[in-house]
């Protein structure tokens, strides 16, 4: 690089550092603090996974055996399905060798997945008791994210009402009039769901009767964090 271009960028960093130090106030009188609220809100989305599984001497058989139940399972599914409401779909379909203990291939085995989720708790549960060529593998509870945003946006108020009140006492107890915002930020967990397996000799037992779910809450936090600038007023 020329001399001469190589003073002038050097010359422009120490400029850009310069209106930077000018801009930022010195980092005095800052106090860092948070503050959180937290929330029970109800699950209000079920989800039941089904499986089966069939086993024999050719992959074709067994192919054709996991197609038959997931088809008849899938027809009583698209009777309830609503948008929105109850809402399926498909889910691992796997084929593959069997093994003998000595490790010679003997067979085929299979695997076939449907599930069923949605808000209508109530029609899910009855769902579930028709459906006779498939088992219940796992249940789980969740909350929609238009509960979840709703939730978030009101714990956002009440957080940020405490941060200001948390500041406004700080700043008094340390003899200062007033406070500015240096830097904030605002966040949310994301609330795990409730997932169950179930024994599949278990849904043998519950045929034609309805599931029996209790969705529970799902704790909602939003927190916000950052710092403030003390001053006489």
């Amino acid at each position: 690089m020329p001399l001469a271009r190589k003073a002038f960028a050097i010359a422009a960093v120490a400029l850009c550092a310069a209106v930077q130090a000018q801009t930022l106030p010195a980092p005095q009188n800052v106090v860092s603090l948070s503050a959180s609220a937290t929330a029970e809100i109800p699950r209000d989305l079920l989800q039941v996974g089904f499986s089966t599984s069939r086993e024999g001497p050719d992959a074709q058989t067994v192919q054709s055996q996991l197609k038959q139940a997931l088809d008849a399972a899938l027809a009583e599914a698209r009777k309830v399905a609503r948008p929105g409401q109850i809402e399926l779909h498909t889910g691992n379909f796997a084929l593959y060798p069997r093994y003998s203990n000595k490790g010679v291939a003997n067979g085929w085995q299979g695997s076939a997945e449907l599930v069923v989720e949605g808000r209508d708790v109530a029609g899910i549960a009855q769902f579930t008791g028709r459906v006779t060529t498939m088992t219940i593998a796992r249940v789980g509870y969740s909350l929609s994210r238009e509960a979840r945003e709703k939730a978030e946006a009101e714990l956002s108020a009440e957080a940020i009402g405490r941060f200001r009140s948390k500041a406004d006492a700080i700043s008094r107890q340390f003899g200062f009039g007033g406070w500015g915002i240096r830097e904030v930020s605002v966040s949310s967990n994301e609330p795990p769901s409730g997932v169950y397996p179930m024994a599949m000799k278990a849904r043998s037992a519950m045929a034609d009767e309805a599931l029996p779910v209790e969705a529970g809450k799902a704790s909602v936090t939003v927190t916000v964090g950052g710092s403030v600038q003390m001053s006489a007023k």
